[in-house]
């Protein structure tokens, strides 16, 4: 009987706390969730503590709790797109053989292609990079160019580019290239008189980036 009786007074003291950590999880991932939707949909204009908390459904107390308030939520926004470039553009070579550093660039920038135009949250960064110059917009962007420099740099090994050919510049022109045309794309459906509205157009600038990439880097 003594033993029936520390059975059931010990349960509620080993299962509580790990019902609340996991209660505490769902909640943080819900209010990231919701704050990344409000700045898709609304950008920073109406982005607050107020607005993210009736979009995830939880008392604002628990935002200042998880995140310690306004910044740093766009902080562990931030991080996440480190987290966005890892899952949008995966660490393995895709069935393709990367034996250049110019398969490695056309590789990257098909990816990231497909990965912006399906993302309208990504889109609002890039929109922000070019017309808002804030603290908030700067450690988004610079978040973002991180990961993509840590993920170009996992991935070259010992692809080696051309001789005498400046990637750091290179590299910088194709990838706004590729920004302006899904920023473009979206806004109105065409970039310099080329068509982006179909799955067609896209496949046409898809070959046109292959090329240019191809013609820099072999």
């Amino acid at each position: 009987m003594l033993n029936e009786v520390v059975e059931i007074e010990t349960l509620p003291q080993t299962v509580e706390p790990e019902r609340r950590v996991r209660d505490r999880g769902a909640t943080e991932r819900a209010i990231l969730a919701a704050a990344k939707s409000l700045l898709a949909a609304e950008g920073f204009q109406n982005f607050g503590i107020n607005a993210v908390a009736r979009r995830a459904g939880c008392d604002k107390q628990l935002i200042y709790r998880y995140y310690g308030g306004l910044d740093g939520l766009v902080e562990a926004i931030g991080a996440d797109l480190g987290n966005w470039v890892r899952d949008r553009i995966p660490e393995d070579a895709g069935g393709m053989f990367l034996l250049t550093y110019g398969d490695l660039m056309e590789r990257l920038a098909l990816l990231l292609l497909d990965a912006l135009r399906s993302d309208p949250l990504m889109r609002r960064i890039l929109a922000w990079e070019i017309s808002e110059n804030t603290e908030q917009v700067r450690r988004l962007s610079e978040a973002r160019s991180k990961a993509l420099a840590l993920w170009l740099e996992r991935m070259r090994g010992s692809l080696a580019p051309p001789k005498g050919v400046d990637i750091g510049a290179l590299n910088a022109v194709i990838i706004a290239a590729i920004q302006h045309l899904v920023l473009a794309g979206a806004a109105g459906g065409q970039c310099a008189g080329l068509a982006l509205k179909t799955p067609k157009d896209w496949e046409k600038a898809a070959t046109a980036l292959k090329r240019i990439v191809r013609g820099v880097y072999g």
